[in-house]
């Protein structure tokens, strides 16, 4: 039963935590497609997929780091391992379907693939640029 319970709140932890975690890459991904489509997109599909895309990134990252056997800081050896590298490339293949996928222009279209790729280089060049600051303080 403590099990059972366990990987319940682990479960509603992990969606949670993702769901606080999509919303700035949401804006984020909701401001470069209106730029890069030249048309509005519908927000809440934007968060959605943002949501899709974050809940796969922890479970692709946490599988990662278990494989890696960091689990704990110092994250170092992670960041420097090939593992982790392959699941950041995965989390962004994964990222770029899921928006291309899901979100819709305001006039029912689909945004472009490229569109796509271009939002989600821009969620990872700010998540990288607010990490090395983070980890440089």
């Amino acid at each position: 039963m403590t099990g059972l319970l366990t990987l319940l709140s682990s479960i509603i932890w992990w969606v949670l935590y993702s769901s606080v975690g999509a919303i700035l890459p949401a804006l984020i991904v909701g401001i470069v497609l209106r730029w890069s489509e030249r048309a509005p997109v519908v927000f809440n599909r934007v968060y959605f997929a943002c949501l899709v895309w974050c809940l796969s990134m922890v479970l692709i990252s946490a599988a990662a780091a278990a494989h890696v056997g960091v689990l704990h800081p110092p994250f170092g050896p992670l960041i420097a391992s090939g593992t982790f590298r392959a699941s950041l490339v995965l989390s962004m293949l994964v990222g770029v379907i899921a928006l291309w996928r899901l979100i819709p222009r305001i006039d029912a279209r689909r945004i472009r693939l490229g569109s796509a790729c271009i939002a989600v280089a821009m969620v990872m060049a700010i998540g990288f640029g607010v990490l090395t600051t983070l980890v440089s303080l």
